[in-house]
Formats: C-alpha cells, structure tokens, sequence
C-alpha cells in the first residue's frame, strides 16, 4: 500500500535529506587515489552521527557497513574495506539516513582521478536520465512515466538498464511501495500506479555500457555486471507535488 505523507513528515525526511547530500558531498570531497573504501565508510558514518543521524545501511538485513560503495563493474551493495581507489576508476556511493523515524535515501558515482572518455559519458548519461526523470513527474501522472522516460533516454544513448533492481518508495522504512523500475515491463503496466501529491519515492536508475545482466558476488551483496563492464547510479529521494516532484536529497 502506497502512503502519502503529511507536510510534518516530508519536513522530518528533508532533514534526513540534507544529512544525506551533505554526506555524499563529503564523500566526493574525499574519494581520491589511494583512499581505501573503509576509510569513506568511517568517515561518512561519523558525520551522518554528529549531524544526529542513522547510517540506516548499517544492520540493515545484514549488511556490515553504513554506506555502500561499488567500483567500476560492481552495480550496487558493494561493500567498503581494504580495497583502494585508484586513478581512472569509478565509485558509486549509495548513502541512506534515518532521522526521528524517517529515513531519505541517495547515491551518486564519482570519478577518481582522470577518467576515460567513455567512463565519463556513462556518469553523464546516468545522472541526467535521473532529473529528466524527476522533472517529468507531477501529481496525477503514472509511474510508469518515469521508468519510460529513464529507460528511453539510456538506450537511445546506448546503454543497457539494470533491470534486477529497482527504486522504491520510503519513509518510515528504507523500502516502501511502490516499486519503481528504471525500465517498462507489462508487469508494470498491468499495475501501474497513480502518483499522488505527498508520495515519496527514490528513484535511482542503475545503467551500464553492455548487457544487463549481473551477478552477486560470493560476500552475498554485491552485484555486478556479468560482463564486468562499467556501471553508473544516482539516486534522490523525492516527493510527489501538485505540479512536480520536491527533491528532499538535494
């Protein structure tokens, strides 16, 4: 069941919001050659605590670390430790916070050092196949617009939607419904969800330069592309409004 939230709720899932992007901006501040994963786990999770925050990851059906970092072929759910960024990679970080119950949910991916050519369109297109997303989002409109409007502007640029793993709604909890794929399938069709003015969603299109499909590694999180070509992810927690969406992670 899909639960609309009252303004009190939305103002106490802006704060985790603004907990969120800030950490994130810490993270981009930091992710550099030679920095190991753990170390951006460390840090991130002090600040998201000092700002009165939950690393909500962090226990989270099981999960050992309070943010989530995946590096070149890894999707998502990669997990931080010894492993040291290096030039010329690229590192999605997903981050989610809890505060006073609520929970707001975003991730990004960053270029380390000098990138290719090709690494960086990828980053480009991921990111901008997420606004174009947002921005055609209004009360009254189906879901299924926002993941026929990410999914046609990743292929038209070449690219293949993940299509295992989907955004979600949030709130209380991490996870909500509805589910919100990155691609239109006729199961989503037959079921397609009106957004309703107070709905708030994560959307959080995951793409890569070849085929869709992944595998999880043995650590039982981690996902990758089976081809162990490079993957892109961004991520904002919104909310539906009259006329648009209210991005609380911004």
């Amino acid at each position: 069941m899909i639960v609309r939230k009252s303004p009190r709720e939305i103002e106490i899932m802006r704060v985790a919001g603004k907990i969120t992007a800030n950490a994130l901006r810490l993270a981009k501040e930091i992710a550099k050659n030679d920095v190991t994963t753990d170390y951006l786990n460390t840090e991130l999770e002090k600040y998201i605590i000092s700002q009165g925050g939950i690393p909500i990851f962090k226990g989270y059906r099981g999960f050992p670390k309070s943010i989530c970092t995946s590096i070149n072929e890894e999707v998502v759910h990669g997990i931080p430790g010894n492993r040291r960024l290096k030039n010329g990679d690229i590192l999605s970080i997903d981050v989610g916070v809890g505060y006073r119950k609520y929970v707001a949910d975003a991730a990004l991916t960053i270029p380390i050092g000098e990138i290719s050519a090709g690494a960086r369109r990828l980053i480009d297109v991921c990111e901008k196949s997420l606004y174009l997303a947002i921005n055609a989002i209004k009360s009254n409109e189906k879901l299924s617009l926002i993941s026929r409007t990410i999914q046609e502007y990743v292929e038209k640029n070449g690219y293949s939607v993940i299509r295992n793993y989907t955004g979600h709604g949030i709130g209380r909890c991490m996870h909500e419904d509805p589910q919100v794929p990155n691609f239109v399938s006729k199961s989503l069709l037959a079921a397609d969800e009106i957004l309703m003015q107070g709905v708030t969603i994560a959307i959080e299109p995951m793409i890569c330069m070849g085929k869709c499909d992944t595998a999880v590694l043995n650590n039982k999180w981690t996902v990758v592309t089976k081809d162990k070509k490079l993957s892109a992810h961004f991520e904002h927690t919104v909310v539906v409004t009259e006329d648009g969406a209210d991005i609380l992670t911004q």
